[in-house]
């Protein structure tokens, strides 16, 4: 049986190794490695990919966040509504930019942000509802959306664990996640279920004035050279890297499919079972599965998690404490909000490996090891 990993990315490399090879050095005989026809290519086609007017690459997915709350003209002291149970990048942009993070509890199904939570947390100063598409599903984005209509508040969806994904809304109409707020963000950090071989981002919007703002503030604030109109940052998808994923945006449903195949199989083997609660898919969304994470009940999750490690299973805790408690917060009064649902869920959530080079006798391994530990 081959090595388990949490992501077998050399795997998946030998797989295209050919194609990824001979665009990287097409990179290298251009000598053009930041931005060029590379970059653009990758945009145009993810805007395609995804049934969004514009696509903004950047650095990173921490970027896409920071800047999308930029171009928003979010200003000190404004209020966010977002998930604690998400990883820290998602909050921690909100207090970078001196806004205030307002965390929410989630859903304990979909470990999304819980919409009556949402309107329960709106205050004169809220400006803007960040929703995560946690695991691979969707946040209600109909809900979130409706909320803020009424309320007049910009949505920036994470979708940096979602890209691919459908939402199916209740008039049977389709969006691809990520596409349906007033901006949303992605990252391809190369675990992502389209990952790069480095560090990169997106931001998507159908705003042409938002699209605008959003290539100035990543590019130093300008539109032509040397002549700045707003302050900004400097955060660039670099050649390479659209090289690689202009190759994997090609594959990516097929990488979704072979996620969703393995996942399949956990399901067959954990539903049913007393003390393990199977991810939860809900009607409105397709799954995509960049993690795969169980809810434990009556089960030592951090021995499970050991014994695992010592018959060489990876397995990992997304996330074993959630921002509101996180000390970088204590000055927001994190310690102060009461979100059962989070905490609840930080105690009991494991996640096993998923990807698109899994095998079922890896699975079979996998799932033979868990039960062993829980039935013991």
């Amino acid at each position: 049986m081959k090595r388990i990993q949490m992501v077998d990315l050399k795997q998946q490399y030998l797989k295209i190794k050919p194609e990824i090879d001979t665009a990287l050095l097409n990179v290298l005989d251009s000598s053009v490695f930041i931005g060029g026809k590379q970059v653009t290519d990758f945009a145009t086609n993810l805007s395609e990919y995804l049934g969004i007017k514009h696509t903004i690459p950047c650095g990173n997915g921490t970027d896409a966040l920071q800047i999308a709350m930029m171009a928003l003209g979010l200003q000190q002291g404004d209020e966010v509504i977002t998930p604690s149970f998400t990883y820290v990048a998602t909050t921690e942009v909100i207090a970078l930019l001196k806004l205030k993070p307002v965390f929410v509890d989630v859903d304990r199904s979909t470990f999304c942000i819980d919409t009556a939570a949402i309107k329960n947390a709106i205050t004169p100063k809220t400006k803007a509802i960040v929703p995560v598409h946690l695991y691979g599903h969707a946040a209600n984005m109909e809900e979130v959306m409706a909320i803020a209509k009424e309320h007049n508040l910009f949505v920036i969806e994470d979708n940096a664990q979602a890209i691919g994904g459908d939402y199916i809304f209740t008039d049977g109409t389709k969006k691809k996640s990520g596409t349906i707020g007033t901006v949303g963000c992605t990252s391809f950090f190369p675990s992502k279920n389209l990952g790069c071989y480095g560090d990169g981002g997106a931001m998507f919007t159908n705003d042409d004035a938002l699209a605008g703002k959003l290539k100035m503030i990543a590019n130093h604030g300008q539109k032509v050279r040397y002549y700045h109109e707003m302050v900004g940052c400097n955060s660039r998808l670099d050649a390479m890297q659209a090289a690689v994923l202009n190759i994997k945006l090609s594959l990516l449903d097929e990488y979704i499919a072979a996620r969703r195949k393995a996942a399949d199989f956990y399901d067959k083997a954990f539903t049913g079972h007393p003390k393990i609660t199977t991810p939860f898919r809900a009607g409105y969304c397709t799954h995509v599965f960049h993690q795969y994470t169980l809810i434990l009940e009556d089960v030592n999750r951090d021995a499970l998690h050991t014994f695992l490690a010592e018959n060489a299973i990876p397995s990992m805790i997304y996330y074993p404490v959630p921002a509101h408690r996180q000390k970088m917060f204590e000055a927001f009064g994190g310690s102060d909000y009461d979100l059962p649902v989070t905490d609840w869920l930080t105690e009991r959530v494991i996640s096993l490996p998923i990807h698109t080079e899994l095998d079922e006798e890896q699975q079979s391994y996998i799932v033979n090891k868990v039960l062993e530990f829980i039935n013991k």
